[in-house]
């Protein structure tokens, strides 16, 4: 029920937002037969680790979804044998909800999110599945995450469309608090 009032918020928010300039063009690329669990299913580590977590099913299902996805290099800055831990089979519960956090409802492209940090005065809360929300700034034309456990990440490309969503690529790993 939270999920359902929060996606139904976020919603609104982000069909009221004004028509301002939006933070970064749209769309980067379309691959509109490729369903998200497609187009994260070549994101190495972050593939991997949806697969892990069962959440393969969810992504290719009828959507739609918003997906942050970290790099490679992202896992990477984790602390050393964080993405080991997380990938243990006695580990997939936290690992689905670490994933969870980089899922969104709905299809959110970056123009939306640039329309509600004018509309939020310089922020907005961005819902996810998972257990947190995110805040969303501007920092230049670069719109900045801000997870639950306080760290931030950028969206280094956007709008990747799929047939069931869009997915956003980041250079950071998104942690709840």
């Amino acid at each position: 029920m939270r999920f359902m009032i929060m996606a139904a918020s976020a919603a609104l928010a982000l069909g009221a937002c004004s028509d301002q300039t939006p933070a970064q063009e749209a769309p980067t690329s379309v691959e509109a037969d490729a369903d998200l669990s497609d187009l994260v299913g070549k994101d190495g580590k972050f593939g991997e680790a949806i697969e892990a977590a069962g959440l393969g099913d969810v992504l290719s299902g009828v959507g739609p979804y918003t997906v942050l996805a970290p790099s490679d290099a992202a896992f990477d800055a984790l602390p050393a044998g964080a993405f080991d831990a997380l990938m243990a089979e006695d580990a997939r519960e936290q690992l689905g909800q670490v994933l969870s956090y980089h899922i969104m409802p709905g299809t959110i492209l970056a123009e939306d999110i640039g329309k509600a940090i004018d509309a939020g005065g310089g922020s907005a809360t961005l819902p996810t599945l998972g257990p947190d929300t995110l805040t969303a700034k501007r920092d230049g034309e670069a719109i900045v995450l801000t997870d639950g456990a306080g760290g931030e990440v950028r969206i280094t490309e956007s709008d990747v469309e799929g047939s069931n969503g869009v997915v956003h690529r980041v250079d950071g790993v998104l942690m709840p608090s």
